[in-house]
């Protein structure tokens, strides 16, 4: 099932060449990322976050201004042993113009160990169960 969240474009956001960065897509699609995560288990403090980032790429489709609130929708797309994989739309809430598409893979991580771990069941049920749904 897919999680959406509205990001509005920040002056920070913008470059010189007078549209939204292309690092900030993906801190577009970190937000989303996080915020499934904080609504789905209660997630409180960063602390509490034991998967990282292996892989993140994006494909750009046009240009956001500044002015604009994003909508970025994420779903998940395969759940692994330790890793699981996320998708993303980003779309302007006005138009619904595609700025852009993208992926990541996120890895379960002991960080007593410094190493991946297994998904966790109650984590794995719910990951499972939204990579089911079309």
């Amino acid at each position: 099932m897919p999680f959406t969240t509205e990001i509005p474009v920040r002056f920070r956001d913008i470059d010189g060449m007078g549209h939204v960065n292309n690092a900030v897509y993906f801190t577009f699609m970190e937000q989303v990322r996080s915020e499934w995560y904080r609504r789905t288990f209660g997630v409180r403090a960063v602390g509490e976050i034991d998967f990282i980032l292996a892989r993140a790429e994006c494909d750009f489709k046009a240009p956001i201004g500044y002015g604009e609130t994003v909508v970025v929708t994420a779903w998940v797309t395969r759940v692994g042993d330790s890793s699981f994989g996320f998708r993303y739309d980003l779309r302007s809430k006005a138009t619904g113009t595609l700025f852009a598409t993208g992926e990541s893979v996120q890895v379960m991580y002991d960080y007593a160990a410094g190493k991946p771990k297994s998904i966790p069941p109650e984590l794995r049920a719910r990951l499972e169960a939204e990579a089911a749904r079309p």
